[in-house]
């Protein structure tokens, strides 16, 4: 009855970020619209990196290394997509998911290595 005082839902700031994985590309659309893509096959690394700006600030990073270790692509926790693509990296051979559920509740500033390439 009163649907009309209701204030449009926001979209937090994390959201704005657009990821996905199809065709074995991992392909992250920052905030404002930059791309970034890496193909699986060259995926070398996955860590979370996490602050202590929460709960205003994005306190959660998914990172991605390339073939030579470089930083290829991060996103942020809540980023648009970010379901599809975690549970591919989840799904990854020797994840450590103990260290990703620690990440998840840090507070604080670390980082936490969550998969290596074997070899």
């Amino acid at each position: 009855m009163f649907g009309w005082f209701k204030r449009p839902a926001r979209l937090e700031p994390e959201a704005k970020w657009l990821i996905s994985i199809q065709q074995d590309i991992i392909r992250v659309a920052d905030e404002t619209g930059s791309p970034a893509a890496l193909p699986a096959g060259e995926l070398s690394a996955v860590a979370i990196e996490t602050n202590d700006t929460g709960p205003w600030g994005a306190d959660l990073w998914w990172m991605l290394f390339d073939a030579d270790d470089k930083l290829a692509c991060a996103f942020p926790q809540g980023a648009t997509g970010e379901e599809a693509v975690v549970s591919y990296l989840s799904s990854l051979p020797g994840f450590d998911h103990e260290a990703m559920m620690r990440a998840m509740r840090s507070t604080g500033n670390a980082v936490f290595p969550l998969w290596r390439r074997p070899g």
